[in-house]
Formats: C-alpha cells, sequence, structure tokens
C-alpha cells in the first residue's frame, strides 16, 4: 500500500464540540498503511502539534512487514477538536489508544504489537506500557521513544509554548511551510520537497471553500499547555520516571544530538534504568528527527523487523 487508508475510531469520555447535547465522547482519526490483516501491528504517535502523516516516509518502509497506524491525535489533523480545552492531556490520549488499539484488534487479531512515539507520542507510551493493568490487546514487544523522555528541560517547553495555539493565516501552503520552517529548523537538514511535502498536511482551510489556510491543530491546545511550570514539570518528572522504570518492552531512545527537550543526561539515565533503553543519536538534529533521512529510518526498520 503506498498511501494510507483514512479511518476513524470513536473515543469515550471528553466530549467534542460538534456533538450532541448528550456529549457522547469524541472522533479520532488514523491512517493505516499495509495489509489490514497483518498481525504485527506498529502504532505511530506524533508530536504535541503534528499529525498523523508526518510518519508516511517511514511508514512506507514499515508497511511491508506490519500493519501500521498513525492516529491523528484527538485536537489535530482530521480528528475531532473537544469542548473542554483542559481534556487535552495525557489520560484522554492515552484512553482514546486504548480504544483505537480495541478496534485494530477487532478487525484483525494483533500477535505483535510495537510502539513509536516522537515528543507526547512517546510520552503517551510510556503511559500505556507503564501503568499495570491496562487492556492492552497483547503486551507491546518494542517501543521507540523519539526525542522524549522522563525529564523535560524547562526552556524547551517555554519555547514550544511561545508558538503553540498562534494557527496563523496563509495564502499557499508555501508560505505556511515557510513559517513552520522558522520555528521548526531543530528538526534536522530537510530538502525543500521534503519539507513541503510534511506541512501539507499541517494545514487546513480557515474558512471551508476558500483558499486562506491556517494550522491544522486547536488553538485550543494552548490553554492545557500553559498550566505547566517549572513547578509542575518537577512534580511530574516522579511520576515519568516510576512509568519508565515499570517498561519491560525492549526500548530503543533516539535522540536530536542537539535536542533542547530530552538532555544528554537523561538519556544516559534512560539507558542505565528501567528497560535500559538502547540509545541511537543523530549528529545535526535537534528536537526532534522526523524520519525523512534514510539512517533514520534505517535503525527504526533494523530495530522493528530483527
Amino acid at each position: 500500500m503506498t498511501e494510507p487508508r483514512l479511518c476513524y475510531v470513536p473515543c469515550p469520555g471528553a466530549a467534542a464540540k460538534t456533538n450532541a447535547p448528550d456529549h457522547t465522547g469524541h472522533r479520532m482519526a488514523y491512517w493505516q498503511w499495509g495489509d489490514p490483516a497483518n498481525p504485527h501491528v506498529v502504532v505511530c504517535v506524533h508530536g504535541l502539534t503534528r499529525q498523523g502523516r508526518d510518519f508516511d516516509v517511514l511508514a512506507r518502509a514499515l508497511s511491508p512487514f506490519a500493519r501500521v497506524i498513525c492516529p491523528d491525535v484527538v485536537g489535530r489533523g482530521q480528528s475531532d477538536w473537544l469542548q473542554d480545552p483542559q481534556a487535552y492531556q495525557l489520560p484522554t490520549y492515552a484512553g482514546d489508544m486504548l480504544a483505537l488499539l480495541a478496534q485494530v484488534h477487532a478487525q484483525a487479531p494483533i500477535t505483535t504489537l510495537d510502539w513509536l512515539g516522537t515528543s507526547m507520542g512517546g510520552l503517551i507510551g510510556m503511559a500505556l506500557l507503564g501503568t499495570p493493568g491496562l487492556p492492552l490487546p497483547v503486551p507491546v514487544r518494542r517501543l521507540v521513544l523519539n526525542d522524549i523522555g522522563p525529564s523535560l528541560d524547562v526552556a524547551a517547553l517555554q519555547r514550544i509554548g511561545s508558538y503553540l495555539g498562534k494557527t496563523g493565516r496563509f495564502e499557499t501552503l508555501q508560505q505556511a511551510a515557510d513559517a513552520m520552517w522558522a520555528i521548526s529548523a531543530s528538526f534536522g537538514p530537510h530538502t525543500p520537497a521534503q519539507w513541503l511535502a510534511l506541512s501539507e498536511h499541517m494545514v487546513r482551510p480557515l474558512v471551508a471553500g476558500e483558499p486562506a489556510l491556517t494550522l491544522h491543530y486547536d488553538p485550543a491546545l494552548a490553554a492545557a499547555f500553559s498550566s505547566f511550570t517549572a513547578e509542575s514539570a518537577a512534580q511530574g518528572e516522579a511520576g515519568l520516571w516510576a512509568l519508565y522504570d515499570h517498561i519491560t518492552a525492549q526500548t530503543l531512545l533516539l535522540r536530536g544530538a542537539e535536542s533542547d527537550l530530552l538532555s544528554a543526561t537523561t538519556a544516559q539515565a534512560m539507558a542505565q534504568r528501567g528497560p535500559k533503553a538502547r540509545l541511537v543519536e543523530f549528529a545535526g538534529v535537534g528536537h526532534a528527527p522526523t524520519f525523512n533521512a534514510d539512517d533514520q529510518v534505517a535503525v527504526v526498520v533494523d530495530f522493528l523487523q530483527s
């Protein structure tokens, strides 16, 4: 399958902005690659302001041997937006992923389950793998954490908060791509064609039927994120380390060598405790590797296929 199929899963809990008055939950979109009956499933979950099509290059490489599932986390991409901005939190996201895995497993049984998470997607993975007793269809065999760990640099969080929610207005896709590059240069080297391809699914019409564009995500994401402070980050760090220490899946930790979110010290600690992740760093890249470079794709394919 050279292009993914867009699917949806109903999720309980937080209500969507478009819901009827009974508030019966929300709907999450996901992109499915590969043989829909393949029992080997790889779930790839994006970062805070991104969406599931970020993984197109990687998913094409994985799809010959796995069913690849790339969700648009609620509030992003083709998924619903939530009525309550404070519901844009890890517990909501983790619950949605359990609903997603249940549906995927019901459609065709999963026998091998792997998880790859970039930034926020890695935190969701840590929550699922580090919490005992969750109704996963099978235990996660292998975990890839992409430039994320239990300790997050507060200055990096403040940098992200400085642009979060400012979805803008753009007259062309190229204009939007240029604006996104101005805040995303830490992703590392990309050709103009690669960056334009990554940008294509990052926009939506500002007004239906009109050419002007805006970024795809709900600006209300900024409301939940604004509650992060140095104090709250420190309080949450112990809980995240506890989750990490409970992970039993074989773990690969990827780090941009110039990352400002995942420090080298934290990465080394992750290699020495919990699942004792195997650490791979990419030179010339910050937060976060995008899996458009051949070496980044090869590391993941080798890890998940071996």
